[in-house]
């Protein structure tokens, strides 16, 4: 399935200001899975751009800009080719098929931090609500982190939340409801406190209605998302999608991944100016199957399909 992606995020401000330095995650990782066909990223006013990866192997885009400005306009562009499958068929190693395993000495010492819960937990109150998952000894692990999946969602609600950060686990739990990046970050911690190794992962989603309607193949649906991977020997890295139940890459476009949800902002700048002067920031992002033979062309950017 090919897919193009276009994301434009514009702030807005009361007076010209001088924009420093703008880093920027907007950069598909590929695999696989993952085929980054095109990508185009620009800003108005124009900016001159530095690309480095970080310790994670991120592509970051570093934005400079010379003159002070009232408006900026950061627009990315991608098209990309995705074939996982819907059902993931995993070649885990044989000593990691139930629960509990242990990883390598080698596996340890890189997963590091991975491995290790960030939020105070309390009266091991996380950690209890992980263990109430396990069933027993010698649990299957690819259920074991499913029914995980599956209580990181099951009895909470989803929302939209427009505050910048990620709510603790402990929070989620309270309020029986979070965002993507607080329902990930719940899992996330969760399976670390039961010995799995996980991680961050920001990117997009293309969710498409099932109701097979033709009327929505034309219609572009999807978001800026936030879900998690776990670390199985010989399987490698494997995506879980509280929010949606899922397991697996299928629909997801990974564009970060870190030590967790904080490290993963797709936009992150500052600016020189009056501390009332930012009037607000807006985010828009559509994600659409790319159909053959479609020809695409806007102002800096011109995509042409086979």
């Amino acid at each position: 399935m090919r897919l193009q992606i276009l994301h434009v995020t514009t702030y807005a401000y009361r007076a010209p200001v001088a924009l420093l330095a703008h880093r920027m995650m907007l950069s598909p990782r590929g695999s696989h899975a993952l085929r980054p066909i095109s990508a185009d990223l620009s800003c108005e006013p124009p900016a001159e751009f530095e690309w480095t990866q970080d310790v994670f192997g991120n592509l970051i885009a570093t934005a400079s800009f010379p003159d002070p400005t009232a408006r900026l306009v950061i627009t990315n562009r991608v098209t990309v080719e995705q074939t996982a499958a819907a059902w993931p068929i995993l070649k885990i190693a044989p000593h990691a098929h139930y629960y509990p395993f242990d990883y390598s000495h080698e596996e340890r010492t890189d997963l590091g931090a991975l491995l290790v819960p960030e939020h105070p937990d309390p009266e091991d109150r996380l950690a209890d609500w992980a263990r109430a998952v396990v069933l027993g000894g010698d649990t299957d692990t690819l259920s074991l982190l499913q029914d995980v999946n599956a209580a990181a969602r099951i009895g909470m609600t989803y929302v939209t939340r427009d505050e910048v950060g990620t709510q603790p686990p402990h929070l989620t739990l309270d309020l029986a409801s979070g965002s993507c990046r607080d329902l990930a970050t719940l899992f996330i911690e969760a399976v670390r406190h039961l010995g799995f190794a996980a991680r961050a992962v920001s990117g997009y989603l293309f969710d498409p209605p099932i109701s097979g309607d033709p009327a929505d193949r034309d219609n572009q649906h999807g978001a800026t998302h936030a879900w998690a991977e776990v670390y199985l020997p010989c399987a490698g890295w494997i995506a879980f999608d509280p929010t949606n139940g899922r397991m697996g890459e299928a629909h997801l476009v990974p564009v970060a991944v870190g030590r967790s949800i904080g490290q993963l902002s797709p936009v992150d700048g500052r600016y020189i100016g009056a501390a009332d002067a930012f009037l607000g920031m807006t985010v828009e992002v559509t994600v659409s199957a790319a159909r053959q033979n479609l020809e695409f062309d806007a102002k800096d950017a011109a995509w042409n399909f086979d």
